[in-house]
């Protein structure tokens, strides 16, 4: 008869808020196992279409776990500046010099960030790697939890934290209750060479047919985001790579001249999920898996870091036989719950502002990002709240 695999934590899902918590955990006397249900792979050559803006405080927890220090800095780009345009001329930006500090963000690639975290957590001593493993039943409580795998392991654990993403099956699996409001809206991501230089600047534009996003990456390189309905995404998906880099520069204003796709263009839905309770005996979420916001505010990610360096912090200062209590959990859940629910309600707030079917909130939309950028103190004071 098999014997169950005994464990401190297990982690249900290998992505980047997954990895984080177990390298923030390197130096804690807590035993981990970190369940994913497929090897892991990285792009070879080129642009990885998935890129995030990375902010100062994800930059520093990053550091802290040891990941930061050794990526790539060719990959990563430092973001110096943002405008931001209304629908009808109205104007916002951003500096970091404006600000004193060196960059607002820095823009990379999801796969640079996810490898570094990989390669570390597969070296760490306290980490059992279990991948490819899929869960097949979960059972969680105050004591010890179990997660039966479907090679028939059963893993026992004081705590199992759900890292799974926003389809979470470990959520599903715990009866937590996940609203969803569907935008009706693709996020559709490409990556461009562009013929002028960006400067370390990002754009933004609210149109008519969406949120375009110009983020800029190194070697003269850009990735966008075009949050846009459905028929505008599917519109975009179908451009041949020629018609669709043509399409993208003249509905950026040209700013960075002539572009060239260099990674085909992919879409996925947008939609706002709010999950009340993130925590139930033996069990908690992180990441995607506890929230999801539009991508117009660029801080998903950075949502998901924090959640892990919480998490990490709140269990490593207790009694590993009290790792599930709920009344440990609520502190990982009150420390987080103020920061996600203004990032959700914000993002919200903005997106339903900017729907180009309410022209009658046109006036009052662009007056709102005209008058910010005339107010140094309530700009500089959205700025720092990004920079974490």
């Amino acid at each position: 008869m098999q014997r169950d695999l005994e464990f401190d934590v297990v982690v249900v899902g290998a992505g980047l808020p997954g990895l984080a918590l177990c390298a923030a955990l390197r130096r804690a006397q807590i035993s981990v196992a970190l369940v994913e249900g497929r090897v892991p792979e990285w792009p070879v050559g080129g642009w990885d279409a998935r890129v995030y803006a990375f902010s100062p405080g994800s930059a520093r927890f990053l550091d802290g776990v040891g990941a930061w220090a050794h990526l790539d800095r060719s990959r990563l780009q430092p973001m110096k500046r943002i405008e931001v345009f209304g629908d009808r001329g109205a104007r916002l930006d951003f500096s970091a010099f404006d600000v004193g500090v060196p960059e607002l963000a820095w823009i990379g690639e999801s796969s640079l960030i996810a490898r570094e975290l990989w390669e570390g957590v597969k070296r760490q001593a306290n980490v059992t790697l279990l991948c490819p493993a899929r869960p097949q039943a979960l059972h969680a409580s105050d004591g010890r939890s179990r997660l039966t795998l479907e090679d028939g392991r059963v893993l026992d654990a004081a705590l199992v934290v759900g890292a799974d993403g926003v389809n979470s099956w470990v959520r599903a699996q715990s009866g937590l209750d996940a609203r969803f409001t569907d935008y009706r809206e693709q996020g559709v991501v490409a990556n461009f060479r562009c013929e002028k230089p960006h400067l370390g600047t990002a754009w933004q534009w609210f149109r008519n047919d969406g949120v375009l996003a110009f983020l800029p990456l190194p070697d003269q390189h850009m990735s966008m985001v075009w949050s846009a309905p459905e028929a505008v995404a599917h519109e975009l998906l179908q451009y041949e790579p020629a018609t669709l880099a043509a399409h993208v520069a003249a509905a950026g204003e040209h700013v960075l001249g002539r572009l060239e796709l260099v990674t085909p263009a992919a879409g996925f839905p947008l939609r706002l999920m709010q999950v009340p309770q993130v925590i139930a005996p033996g069990l908690a979420l992180i990441g995607d898996a506890a929230h999801a916001i539009h991508p117009l505010s660029g801080h998903g990610v950075n949502l998901g870091f924090a959640d892990a360096r919480v998490m990490a912090e709140v269990i490593s200062g207790v009694d590993r036989s009290v790792l599930g209590d709920v009344r440990v959990l609520r502190r990982y859940e009150r420390r987080r719950a103020e920061e996600v629910k203004a990032m959700q309600l914000t993002t919200h707030a903005l997106h339903e502002l900017f729907r180009p079917q309410w022209p009658a909130l046109s006036w009052l939309r662009n007056t709102g990002l005209n008058l910010t950028r005339r107010l140094p103190v309530v700009r500089n004071a959205l700025v720092r709240y990004a920079l974490g």
